[in-house]
């Protein structure tokens, strides 16, 4: 079998943007889409539950080791903020892109300090559509229309148009 006929060929136009756990499913919802949905949502809330036992842990070790109240009260507000922050900057995430990536980059850590806030955000979103759909959405129908109109526009082969005779005086 020669490659051109094992590579499928891609249609013309823009291509959907891939959303990690859904590939491009999100487009026409198929090939389990409905499926994926719920695993996904299962799976943050699962992972999230699992984080707060692991932090649930974290924070028993420091009652354990007597460290005192301040840095208890601290490490918990600490915990409890970054979630906030991890959840709020994850939730605009899925609705529009950053306008500063670079700032997005520094709250990096910090969003990996608050993952529970960010798995809670997969989890509510996943309930509604896939996470980040709309907005990719907006993109392709942005994209396509985009290219539509491009191709609408074209008619013919532009220099096999016929020119104008010169006026003789």
């Amino acid at each position: 079998m020669s490659e051109e006929q094992s590579t499928p060929k891609t249609p013309p136009g823009p291509q959907p943007e891939e959303i990690r756990f859904f590939g491009t499913t999100w487009v026409n919802h198929d090939n389990g889409y409905g499926a994926r949905r719920a695993g996904v949502a299962v799976g943050s809330l699962a992972a999230a539950v699992a984080g707060c036992f692991v932090l649930r842990f974290g924070y028993q070790g420091l009652e354990i080791a007597d460290v005192g109240g301040f840095v208890n009260i601290l490490v918990v507000v600490m915990f409890a903020v970054c979630s906030a922050i991890a959840f709020r900057k994850t939730w605009e995430g899925f609705v529009r892109r950053p306008a500063d990536p670079a700032r997005e980059e520094s709250l990096r850590s910090l969003k990996a300090i608050g993952f529970v806030g960010s798995l809670l955000a997969y989890f509510f979103r996943s309930l509604t559509e896939a996470p980040g759909e709309s907005l990719r959405r907006a993109e392709y129908e942005t994209a396509l229309e985009r290219y539509e109109k491009r191709r609408g526009t074209r008619t013919g082969n532009p220099a096999a148009r016929k020119k104008p005779k010169p006026k003789r005086k």
